[in-house]
């Protein structure tokens, strides 16, 4: 199956770059490209592309809010939000608009058309180099609490060693470094991974890492692993 992606930046030399790189690719196709949020949507709307690699700052409509236009439709398109800096305090904005993940803009052609492939497969991308660090300038903050409405008891839902996984999951650690965490193997950690989305209906890690920081799971020590 060919992926289709649409591109959009507002830089044009750096639009028809990755353009090109995703082009070259054999099971992908560039269906269109836009210089602004505004022109994404439309194009969306016309295109229906699988994935949309999605600048963050750009004028008028910008990244996040046509982000956040485009995950609350229907369907929606998987988007791979690029940005110039690993610690854009825009990016945990676009995460929480339901983007699937970011990568840096000087990242490598094959990390990049590797994130296109993992979010159109489901899953969620994060920017090895920046994530730590994201976190942590998030966590460093006081924990906003649970917003308005959020039901603070679904946590309940998980078993104490599922919730360990989470906070883990919610400090940066990936699936590997998550079994050598708890000397168990990767199968397991996906095992008890899919099992806390499920059970939380979360789409991704990424949704599951802003659940954790919502509810100030993230900015806790982490309770002690059982099942």
């Amino acid at each position: 199956m060919t992926l289709s992606v649409l591109v959009v930046d507002d830089q044009i030399v750096v639009r028809a770059g990755f353009a090109a790189v995703i082009d070259a690719e054999p099971d992908m196709t560039v269906v269109g490209e836009a210089g602004d949020g505004a022109a994404a949507v439309s194009l969306a709307e016309q295109l229906a592309p699988d994935v949309i690699v999605m600048d963050i700052r750009m004028p008028g409509l910008d990244g996040i809010a046509a982000t956040r236009i485009l995950t609350g439709r229907e369907n929606p398109p998987r988007v791979l939000v690029l940005t110039t800096f690993d610690l854009d305090a825009h990016i945990f904005d676009a995460l929480r608009a339901g983007a699937s993940g970011f990568l840096l803009k000087d990242v490598q052609a094959a990390e990049l058309l590797q994130g296109i492939r993992v979010v159109a497969a489901g899953e969620s991308v994060l920017a090895p180099s920046a994530t730590r660090r994201l976190i942590g300038h998030y966590a460093a903050a006081p924990p906003a609490g649970p917003t308005p409405g959020q039901d603070t008891g679904v946590l309940d839902r998980l078993t104490g060693r599922e919730r360990f996984v989470l906070t883990l999951v919610a400090s940066g650690l990936n699936n590997a470094e998550i079994a050598a965490e708890l000397d168990i193997t990767v199968g397991t950690v996906k095992s008890h991974v899919n099992g806390l989305l499920r059970k939380l209906e979360l789409r991704d890690r990424v949704q599951a890492t802003i659940l954790a920081y919502d509810l100030g799971l993230a900015h806790a020590n982490p309770p002690g692993a059982h099942t």
